[in-house]
């Protein structure tokens, strides 16, 4: 069976020192190999940005994606071998801002992959831009009056279009943001683990100091229900965002493959794929 060690690679990261997404990367590791996968049976799809890099450094099967399409190209692999765990990684920008619209489609579709966002609330690779999850108010090299849009909440977004895995970490907390990670593979269906992940280059507001601050451990919230969809709402609201842990999970609705007529449970990969002659000749009769 495979370990940790079997998910890592010679690939070094070029991220800052000190960024949140090395533990991002060391938390996926751990919990493929806590699940005891095999890497020729992960594959793991990004998007751009400084977390877009991460496809490169996890080994197994990997897929360097344009802006915002993790996602379309996660669940094409997730179709065309559904016995891959397929998991999708990025950044705020990239899924919440150019890939928003691929994101709400994910979440309502309910396939059966894991959405990892490492969120900074801000552009790292292009050098501290305001992202849709900035803050209002929050001051960047495209706002130095301080931003004047309201930032987005992934968090609502997901509970309003029909998620059923919901889930928020932080990069100081490797433990919980492995076993999340673990709970998002093994659920059945679309899974979201939104991470706290600080950039310590370009956000000088939104520090893992800040985070300690503020969030709340959902863990350490007595009698908090996450099987209760309005109960997850009314934490959300009443912690603006900003909690940690299981937030949400429906484990009664079905994955989307599990849905689709006539989908076979052989990988297609693995099916004769080739068409008949005699089959393709009466196709063009018929429509000539």
């Amino acid at each position: 069976m495979a370990t940790v060690k079997e998910f890592r690679n010679d690939v070094r990261p070029n991220w800052c020192p000190g960024c949140g997404d090395f533990a991002v990367q060391a938390s996926i590791q751990k919990a493929l190999g806590n699940l005891n996968l095999e890497p020729e049976n992960v594959a793991l799809i990004s998007g751009i940005g400084c977390s877009g890099r991460i496809s490169g450094y996890v080994n197994a099967y990997g897929f360097h994606s344009v802006h915002g399409r993790s996602l379309p190209v996660a669940q094409g692999v997730k179709l065309a071998n559904r016995n891959l765990t397929v998991l999708a990684a990025g950044g705020d920008g990239d899924g919440f801002g150019i890939g928003l619209g691929h994101f709400m489609h994910a979440v309502r579709r309910n396939m059966d992959i894991t959405y990892i966002v490492m969120d900074n609330q801000i552009y790292g690779l292009t050098k501290g831009q305001h992202s849709p999850t900035s803050s209002f108010g929050f001051k960047a090299k495209t706002t130095p009056a301080g931003n004047i849009e309201n930032a987005l909440s992934p968090l609502h977004i997901a509970l309003s279009a029909g998620i059923t895995y919901l889930a928020q970490g932080f990069s100081s907390d490797v433990n919980q943001l492995t076993s999340l990670i673990e709970q998002g593979i093994q659920h059945k269906g679309f899974s979201l683990i939104n991470v706290f992940s600080p950039c310590v280059t370009y956000n000088k507001i939104n520090t893992y100091e800040w985070y300690k601050e503020h969030i709340v451990n959902l863990e350490l919230s007595e009698g908090y229900n996450a099987s209760d969809r309005n109960a997850a709402i009314a934490k959300v609201i009443e912690t603006d965002g900003l909690c940690t842990g299981l937030i949400y999970q429906n484990k009664e609705k079905p994955a989307y493959e599990d849905l689709i007529a006539h989908y076979p449970q052989e990988e297609y990969i693995k099916q004769d794929l080739h068409l008949d002659p005699a089959i393709f000749e009466k196709a063009m009769r018929e429509f000539a």
